[in-house]
């Protein structure tokens, strides 16, 4: 799901059939359609509330929601009908960067994964608050700090 057209063409890039760009009960309903009843696995990245209501109308009972990242909310609903009752699991934390650096730095390095695609914007390590600001206002996809 997603309303930015470079992030949604590097979706279909990597591999997305479907973009659906309607959000609230438009996007649900959409989604739902698309997916007969709902997605069994949704991904919920770093969003706002209205990212964390898209994801739980739109999974499928017995599904997984999974968070990533820190959500920029402080409460989220959790209740019976939500989450609950249908039996869906809500999973997630910080992302675990750590746990891949010494697989994926060398990787990165030596040119056998190009990370290239996502980042679209450098910035010098005292623009980096113009580089979180940048990601912020959806003029740059990903920005890469260079000291």
């Amino acid at each position: 799901m997603g309303r930015h057209r470079v992030r949604t063409d590097l979706g279909r890039e990597f591999g997305a059939t479907d973009v659906v760009g309607e959000r609230g009960e438009h996007g649900i309903a959409k989604v739902r359609d698309l997916t007969d009843g709902g997605s069994p696995i949704v991904l919920e990245a770093v969003g706002h509330m209205p990212a964390y209501e898209q994801a739980v109308g739109i999974i499928r009972p017995g599904g997984v929601v999974s968070r990533v990242g820190v959500p920029q909310y402080e409460d989220a609903p959790i209740g019976f009908c939500s989450l609950f009752g249908p039996n869906v699991t809500l999973t997630g934390g910080p992302a675990p960067a750590r746990a891949y650096i010494e697989q994926l730095l060398p990787a990165v390095l030596d040119g056998t994964v190009n990370p290239g695609k996502v980042f679209d914007r450098v910035v010098s390590l005292e623009d980096t608050p113009m580089g979180y600001a940048a990601m912020d206002e959806r003029a740059a996809l990903k920005v890469i700090v260079r000291p």
